[in-house]
């Protein structure tokens, strides 16, 4: 019996007893619905609802606003490697990774600046044979020879431009020499230090040879008697072991090659072969007007010109 009746009167007692056997029959006898016929609001908290109730959600709302956060657990989070300070710090892989950014900037610099002078050429067409420039000052033009449309500027040919510009036509060296000739249908120019033919060339004077004016300055050995004036090519310095480098680009042995300036290359090239193929090459001033200080292959080439853009490369060119 039941302690918590046990104070009642007995009849009291008795009827309370009987009520609740009775119940506890009633609720074994009925059978549990099933969760298809509870109510539909009911249905939905039971979806809703956990299974396992979070401590964390309940305890989480008693927090103040800002602090009710979600986020990950711990073990979730993925973990960045830690920098070890006893680590050998590799200073060379950043400094790979740098040049290989500044190499692909450097690129589009210059594909953008070659795309701005093949535009420029297609203007108006107007290059000097001897620098390969555009660019014309009213103190130094362009001049058109009206015999064969040679483009040269005034001080890149030398006499007799340099003395006055005619008023009237003008015929460069070679035309004149045909027009001079009896045989002038038959007479072909060739340049003694390359195997280009046309171009600007003077008179050599030695047995009728001709020399472009630009392979004159570019090469060691070649100067002028007249430096002002770019008249009277002497080549009579040449070495025969000059004559006789291969040049890389044409592969062949025709003319004076000029060796890559950068020491530890073997390579030898022809100047217009060099010029044609944009390679760098540069001269300064000296006892011979026009001593080499730098030619360099392509590989080379494109060092050069960072160590111009950057500063960071230095190619020391060897004077031969």
């Amino acid at each position: 019996m039941d302690l918590k009746f046990h104070a009642l009167p007995p009849n009291k007692r008795l009827r309370l007893i009987h009520q609740q056997q009775q119940q506890q029959e009633q609720e074994q006898q009925q059978p549990s619905l099933p969760f298809s016929c509870l109510p539909a609001k009911k249905r939905k908290e039971t979806w809703d609802s956990p299974v396992f109730p979070s401590s964390a959600a309940e305890s989480s709302y008693s927090l103040p606003a800002k602090k009710r956060v979600w986020a990950l657990p711990p073990d979730l989070i993925p973990q960045k490697p830690q920098f070890d300070l006893n680590a050998d710090y590799k200073e060379e892989e950043q400094e790979e990774e740098e040049e290989e950014e500044e190499e692909k900037e450097f690129n589009v610099r210059i594909e953008a600046e070659e795309e701005d002078e093949e535009e420029e050429e297609e203007d108006d067409g107007i290059v000097c044979a001897v620098c390969q420039s555009t660019d014309g000052e009213p103190s130094d033009p362009i001049v058109l020879c009206d015999g064969c449309n040679l483009m040269v500027h005034v001080s890149c040919y030398g006499s007799p431009l340099t003395q006055g510009i005619p008023d009237g036509d003008w015929f460069c060296a070679q035309c004149k020499e045909k027009k001079a000739s009896s045989e002038k249908n038959d007479v072909s120019f060739s340049c003694c230090l390359c195997p280009l033919k046309g171009g600007a060339m003077k008179p050599t004077g030695e047995n009728d040879k001709w020399a472009h004016v630009v392979c004159a300055l570019f090469v060691p050995e070649v100067f002028f008697r007249d430096p002002e004036g770019r008249e009277g090519v002497d080549c009579s310095r040449v070495p025969e072991s000059r004559r006789e480098r291969k040049c890389y680009l044409c592969k062949t042995t025709d003319g004076c090659a000029i060796d890559c300036s950068e020491p530890k290359c073997r390579l030898s090239f022809h100047v217009t072969c060099g010029l044609n193929e944009d390679l760098c090459i540069e001269y300064r001033g000296g006892r011979k007007k026009g001593a080499v200080v730098a030619g360099f292959c392509r590989t080379h080439t494109d060092l050069w010109k960072r160590q111009e853009r950057t500063g960071k490369f230095k190619i020391v060119a060897r004077e031969d």
